[in-house]
Formats: C-alpha cells, sequence, structure tokens
C-alpha cells in the first residue's frame, strides 16, 4: 500500500459519519448468532440443551441464594443500627463519650499525631462541639461522590449530621436518608433516595436489576435553589426596536441533582440511540453513589473521614507505585486524564416526587 493510500485511508476512519456508521453496524451484531451453534449435529445440541436446562436450575440457586443474602443484611442492620445511631449522637455533641470509650490503643500502622500546645489566651476559647463537617469531610475523601460537590454545595452539607439506610419491605432496593440541621437554603430536615430493584429467577444470571429511583422535593428558600442556574437574556423586537428581558432557568451542577434521579422519556421509541446512550450512562453513575453511600461511607464512615479507607480501595496506588508504573508515557496520556473530570447535569423530573420530611 502507498503512503497516500495509508493517509486516505486514516483520513476516512477519522470522518465522524464513517465511525458512526462501523459503531453502527457493530452493534447490530451484537446478540445475533454467527450460525456456529445452529451448524452443529443433532446429538451435539441435544447436549447443549441439557447445559442450558442445568443453568436454568443454577440461576434459580442463585437468585434463592441473593434473597437469602438480602435477608441477612436486613437481619444484620438491625445489630449495625444502634452503633450508628451512637455514632451520630457523638458526631453532633448530643453525646459525649465516656473515656472508656474514647480509649484506643494506635495500630502499628496508624500515624498519633503529636498533641498540639495551644496558646494561652485572655478568653478562654469556645469548646468545639462534636465533629464538624464530619460527613462533608467524607465526601469529598470519597473520588466518586467528590467530583459531584461544588464550592457551594459544601456550604449546605456542613449541616448535614447523619445519613441512614433502610431497605424495602416488598422489593430487594433501599433507601436513604440525610438529616440535617437548620440551614439558609431549604427548610427540609431529611431529605430522602429510594432505590427499587429487583431480583428473580428470569433475570440474567440470577442477578439483581435495577428498576428506577425516586428522590424527593426540597423547599428551597427564595434565591438559593442550588440545582438550577437563572440565565437572563435581552431580545429586541425588530419592529419596534423595543428591548426585553427573558430569564431562563436551567440545570446546574451540583450534588442535590441526587434528589432529582433521571427518568426515562415517556416514549423511548422516540428517541435516538445518542439520548437513550446518555441516560444509561446517568442511570449508572446515579445508582453507583446511591450503591457507594450505602455500601461505603456509612458502614465505614470513620474511616472515610480520615482518609484510611482509601488504603483499601481497589485501583488506588501511591505516587512512587503510579511513578514506576508510567515513567517515560508522553505527556499527551497525562493530558487526557484532565477530560474525565465533567459530571453530568441532572434533569428535572416531571413527575411528582415523594415530599421531604419537615420535622
Amino acid at each position: 500500500m502507498s503512503d497516500d493510500a495509508g493517509v486516505s485511508l486514516g483520513n476516512v476512519f477519522q470522518n465522524p459519519a464513517v465511525l458512526g456508521a462501523i459503531q453502527g453496524r457493530l452493534n447490530s451484531l451484537i446478540g445475533h448468532s454467527s450460525g456456529y451453534v445452529e451448524s452443529l449435529p443433532a446429538e451435539v445440541q441435544r447436549r447443549l440443551n441439557a447445559l442450558k436446562n442445568l443453568q436454568d436450575k443454577h440461576t434459580a440457586i442463585e437468585a434463592k441464594f441473593r434473597e437469602e443474602i438480602l435477608a441477612l443484611e436486613k437481619k444484620y442492620l438491625t445489630q449495625y443500627q444502634p452503633l450508628y445511631e451512637k455514632r451520630a449522637e457523638i458526631v453532633t455533641g448530643k453525646t459525649e463519650p465516656s473515656d472508656e470509650e474514647s480509649h484506643r490503643e494506635p495500630d502499628e500502622d496508624e500515624d498519633v499525631p503529636e498533641p498540639k500546645i495551644q496558646e494561652i489566651k485572655d478568653e478562654p476559647a469556645e469548646p468545639v462541639k462534636g465533629i464538624p463537617e464530619f460527613w462533608l469531610t467524607i465526601f469529598k475523601n470519597n473520588p466518586t461522590i467528590s467530583e459531584t460537590v461544588t464550592d457551594k454545595d459544601e456550604v449546605v452539607l456542613k449541616s448535614l449530621t447523619d445519613i441512614k439506610v433502610s431497605y424495602l419491605p416488598d422489593n430487594p432496593g433501599f433507601k436513604l436518608e440525610f438529616f440535617f440541621d437548620n440551614n439558609e437554603y431549604f427548610t427540609d430536615k431529611v431529605l430522602t433516595k429510594t432505590y427499587f430493584l429487583s431480583n428473580s429467577p428470569d433475570a440474567a444470571y440470577g442477578d439483581v436489576v435495577y428498576d428506577h429511583a425516586e428522590g424527593c422535593d426540597i423547599h428551597w428558600a427564595e434565591g438559593k435553589d442550588l440545582t438550577v442556574t437563572v440565565e437572563i437574556k435581552k431580545q429586541r423586537h425588530k419592529g419596534t426596536n423595543k428591548t426585553r428581558t427573558i430569564k431562563k432557568t436551567v440545570p446546574a451542577e451540583t450534588f442535590f441533582q441526587f434528589f432529582k434521579p433521571p427518568k426515562p422519556p415517556a416514549d423511548e421509541d422516540d428517541a435516538d440511540e445518542e439520548e437513550l446512550h446518555e441516560l444509561d450512562a446517568k442511570l449508572e453513575a446515579d445508582y453507583e453513589v446511591g450503591e457507594i453511600i450505602k455500601e461505603k461511607l456509612i458502614p465505614r464512615a470513620i474511616d472515610w473521614f480520615t482518609g484510611k479507607a482509601l488504603e483499601y480501595e481497589e485501583g488506588e496506588y501511591d505516587e512512587d507505585e503510579m511513578g514506576e508504573w508510567f515513567d517515560g508515557d508522553d505527556d499527551d496520556e497525562e493530558d487526557d486524564d484532565d477530560d474525565d473530570d465533567e459530571g453530568g447535569e441532572g434533569q428535572a423530573s416531571t413527575e411528582k416526587p415523594p415530599e421531604c420530611k419537615q420535622q
């Protein structure tokens, strides 16, 4: 092949229309048989049917296994709950732990900070109540959730005092409750997010399948709604030459979009493939945040506050080890990582979500 032909072929594959057509063709092949299995002899087909029957039985057993695991999770949550309640009391300052409760031998790999000598002042320092910014610090220490927290969110999340999880009675899903102190942004004391899942023998491989999520209305104070941004535009009338000001609200990037979960279009047949792909990505990201809060942050809150939990996260390496792996790489590859920091915008729901609790 000549150099000109190589350049020409390269230009073809840089054409978005060509790449889109190729991708569409590849997607159309997914799930379609190559014809190999159908061409096998009848005696082999008979054995394959036997294996399929065995797989069906395995899937049914696995579904039962997941049901029993869920029952165990519910059982042990009742044992965890008193510990979580005690934690909340200490965090908010309602309870001061005793000397016995506070005594702890340092771990071998734990750095014990030296006590700081306070400067002597004429007026005694005001005592600190509880553990300030406990949950905000946890959110900022988690790589996934920290990407959703803006500077404005931090002001509100300082008043977040506790997060609770509970299981749904007739569904393998779960509910998250976020408790807040008084703040100038909204009047709600509790914000909720509920994830509905399904688990049946018909589900592929017996997996628990995400169904949908429901958030709640947030009663924002006037001019304090972080989930929207007001865009102001001026329009000029062609005939009279008069101008008018148009105000339009658009979704804003904020952690509180978490309470406005993405909704599928009313008619998915009318949505194009790109829209559905974007929706799938948003649904996946939304569920990931809920799962992280349920499975990681609530059970091991103190480890996330101190940063210890990061040591056990999969895929986390220290800087020296990362340097050994990536020494000699082009700077272009490092620049590519900067493009992955963009977060998705939430979508306003047309359905009426549950009211947030006003306690």
